[in-house]
């Protein structure tokens, strides 16, 4: 008998990775990490200043309005961008008057009221929702800071004359906002959910809507 053990294929791939990390050798790299979640509004109870934990608040629930699901249609030029990178949308296309397309080509010539699956490595699904549109001129984000954003929203002159409890309900209960966490295979979804976000915007409401910096 050989005076050496037999090592099974495990046993080979531990070795060899013993011997990787005591030569230096680096490691094969770790799995991307799942995108973040929203925090409570609980997690912010110990800023004892109401307008610092109101800013801190804005800024958790700014994970979702900045977030590709959300700016893609927030665009300041009318023009959609798709994809975590926020290309220009193929095909090109513009909001039009309502939002919905120019016409001959609008919206929900491709995008239907719910997701549909399609066929490719690229392309996994096709977005969409019964309301499916572009944001208004007034709701454009793209391009500016969380704290722009914050003073446009709560501002009625600029936030199609909604007022803070409105834009609650519109951020916590819209069908379309909660596509973001819903958008289809091969996307990634907002952080969070709906319903957290919204539970962040109230909080934000109600300790004196604060904006950052």
């Amino acid at each position: 008998m050989r005076a050496h053990t037999i090592l099974t294929l495990a046993g080979v791939v531990a070795l060899t990775g013993a011997v990787a990390l005591s030569t230096g050798q680096a490691a094969a790299p770790k799995p991307a990490a799942a995108p973040q979640g929203l925090k409570p509004v609980s997690a912010f109870a110990s800023i004892p200043d109401a307008a610092a934990r109101s800013q801190a608040l804005f800024v958790e629930a700014g994970k979702v309005i900045q977030h590709p699901r959300c700016l893609n249609c927030h665009p300041a030029d009318r023009t959609p961008t798709q994809g975590m990178m926020m290309k220009a949308h193929n095909p090109p296309m513009r909001a039009g008057e309502a939002g919905h397309g120019v016409p001959g080509l609008p919206c929900l010539s491709c995008h239907h009221e719910k997701n549909v699956p399609a066929m490719g490595e690229k392309i996994r699904s096709v977005p969409g929702d019964p309301k499916w549109a572009l944001a208004p001129q007034e709701m454009a984000w793209q391009g500016r800071s969380l704290g722009q954003i914050c003073a446009q929203i709560k501002d009625p002159a600029r936030n199609g004359g909604k007022t803070l409890a409105e834009l609650h309900r519109h951020m916590a209960e819209d069908h379309l906002v909660g596509w973001g966490w819903n958008p289809g295979a091969g996307r990634e979804p907002a952080p969070g959910d709906q319903k957290r976000f919204g539970e962040l915007i109230k909080a934000w409401i109600d300790t004196g809507a604060a904006c950052p910096a």
